[in-house]
């Protein structure tokens, strides 16, 4: 149908005259509420990004340093596996400064006992990549067990 027909259409309905394919021959349009159409394409393009946005954080980081306390490596344990539990991989990072460095042994028991609190029953972990000294760090990626991402 011509463009005026379709236009006049739209208009006895107070709906807008939409171009879906304008390089078709002829070209395609559609008859719709515009505003409304808008609304539901930034939402959906909003939920895309969120989605997208989520599936990129699969890796978490927890660092420590070799001073922390007891009862504070036990609440970083049990946000580690709260990470572990929802799918994530955990970068476990053991930061050490300035004089810290002459006692790295503290640093990898450390990390030795972090490790252990962060196992579970009901979550049992993986170790992915076995803890290396980077610099000033010592690091270590953990994975909930049977993780294939």
């Amino acid at each position: 149908m011509s463009s005026r027909r379709a236009n006049e259409i739209a208009q006895s309905y107070d709906l807008d005259l939409f171009c879906v394919a304008p390089q078709a021959n002829p070209p395609v349009c559609k008859i719709l509420n515009y505003g409304k159409y808008r609304y539901e394409k930034e939402k959906a393009d909003k939920e895309n990004k969120r989605k997208s946005k989520a599936a990129a954080s699969e890796l978490k980081e927890i660092q420590l340093h070799i001073v922390i306390g007891e009862h504070d490596l036990q609440t970083k344990a049990k946000q580690g596996r709260g990470f572990l539990s929802d799918g994530n991989k955990v970068n476990v990072r053991v930061i050490l400064k300035g004089r810290e460095m002459a006692h790295k042994e503290i640093g990898e028991d450390l990390m030795t006992r972090f490790v252990e609190c962060l196992t579970t029953e009901e979550t049992p972990i993986a170790i992915e990549k076995k803890p290396s000294w980077d610099g000033k760090c010592y690091s270590c990626i953990v994975a909930p067990k049977g993780n294939k991402k």
